[in-house]
């Protein structure tokens, strides 16, 4: 496989950027994984793995979209938990967080990259 053919499965396309409601999560399967996909304005779309650590469930994409302060955030529906949108950390136990995963729109097209490396 070519270098440039690698490159491009990186990147998978899920939707189109206005199939995206704003402040709403919506659910992938992006390379295998289950990823909760935030789009908060035309230019800042974000994506977390969809599991939820304290409730052992599915339901990241459902939380409600916020900001505390400059971090863009989602609290679970489950136990109110609050993960960064950019980095998927817990805001309330930093020693908890779900996978964030690499988000580009192209010509109006989503797409999301792998994991993010842990900070």
């Amino acid at each position: 496989m070519s270098p440039r053919s690698r490159a491009a499965e990186e990147w998978q396309p899920v939707c189109q950027l206005e199939q995206l409601e704003v402040q709403r999560g919506a659910t992938a399967l992006v390379h295998g994984q289950a990823v909760a996909i935030f789009r908060l304005d035309d230019e800042h779309v974000y994506a977390l793995g969809n599991h939820d650590p304290f409730a052992k469930a599915s339901v990241i994409a459902r939380g409600i979209v916020g900001w505390r302060g400059e971090v863009p955030f989602v609290a679970s529906p489950a136990h109110r938990h609050a993960f960064d949108l950019r980095s998927g950390r817990c805001l309330e136990d930093g020693t908890v967080s779900v996978p964030a995963y690499d988000v580009k729109v192209v010509e109006g097209v989503v797409l999301v990259g792998h994991r993010k490396s842990a900070a």
